[in-house]
């Protein structure tokens, strides 16, 4: 018999939905992570191109950023990598909830379906995190602007006071639309919506459970910075230890550590976006719901 994980059969509390978020990342985690794992080594790909021509990384020294940036301007190669990786990484990372969604609900994964569906969708992913990204900065610009006038006509130290306390000022609206706007990309990946639609059917999702959701995305967020923090000290002592000073040993360690850690992420990231989208759905519709649930399985 098939071990149903979505959706609940009822609203939940904060700690049952984060309860159901482990059971299914822990119940499709094996299955998830070659999808995992290959969209965040595409991700890697314009990375792993600079590495073999010897080019120096992104860093905090502004001759290097500019010396790097000119080296990619006449290199249209490196374009080429750069938007395979972005298609590799959206693609697989689509993928990755549509077999969650699957396993969750008892079905079998299909590979082809789940790779073709994730290819499809990116355009309306795409437009969904630029709108989301709009939104935010909308928010954001305004408290930037304020800051940096009040900055400039205010010493050092109030400079500083001034330009943090507008921009704090300004997360409290940019963070609502967040919260609100949330589940956009996982209605879109798993129902029948447009990117637009998807938008709207987030925003009636969400209403009224915006300390809820913000409780759990904080506990989510702590919980992957827990986890990114514990594997790079990991890391970074076994590649200090066995690379005893080369640098190529160290970079590539540190790469197995980045992709061990965003194999992981990632389906934790969807496990919980799915486990939330779930529980809005039963509180939003759960007439329907119901019937679907105790309707017979053909």
């Amino acid at each position: 018999m098939a071990n149903i994980l979505y959706p609940p059969s009822r609203p939940q509390s904060v700690g049952e939905i984060l309860d159901s978020a482990f059971r299914i990342f822990g119940a499709t985690l094996l299955k998830c992570l070659p999808y995992a794992a290959l969209a965040v080594i595409a991700g890697q790909l314009p990375t792993l191109y600079d590495l073999s021509h010897g080019r120096p990384l992104l860093g905090a020294v502004m001759a290097q950023r500019t010396q790097l940036l000119s080296q990619h301007l006449h290199d249209p190669l490196w374009w080429i990598l750069y938007a395979v990786a972005i298609l590799g990484t959206m693609t697989l990372t689509n993928a990755v909830m549509l077999r969650q969604y699957a396993l969750a609900t008892g079905r079998a994964a299909n590979a082809s379906a789940e790779l073709t569906t994730g290819l499809r969708k990116i355009p309306g992913t795409l437009l969904i995190w630029i709108l989301l990204g709009l939104a935010v900065a909308g928010c954001m610009l305004p408290a930037g602007i304020i800051g940096g006038v009040a900055a400039a006509s205010a010493g050092a130290p109030q400079a500083v006071v001034a330009f943090t306390l507008f921009v704090l000022l300004a997360l409290i609206p940019a963070s609502w639309l967040f919260v609100r706007w949330s589940c956009s990309v996982t209605v879109y990946l798993l129902l029948d919506r447009t990117a637009l639609d998807s938008l709207t059917h987030s925003w009636r999702l969400t209403a009224g459970n915006f300390w809820r959701l913000s409780l759990i995305y904080t506990v989510g967020l702590v919980l992957l910075l827990v986890l990114y923090g514990l594997s790079s000290v990991l890391g970074g002592v076994m590649a200090l230890v066995l690379a005893r000073g080369d640098v190529a040993v160290i970079t590539a360690a540190t790469t197995v550590v980045v992709v061990l850690l965003g194999a992981v992420a990632t389906p934790f990231y969807w496990a919980l976006a799915l486990a939330v989208l779930g529980d809005l759905s039963v509180r939003r519709e759960g007439t329907d719901l119901a019937q679907r649930l105790s309707a017979p399985a053909t």
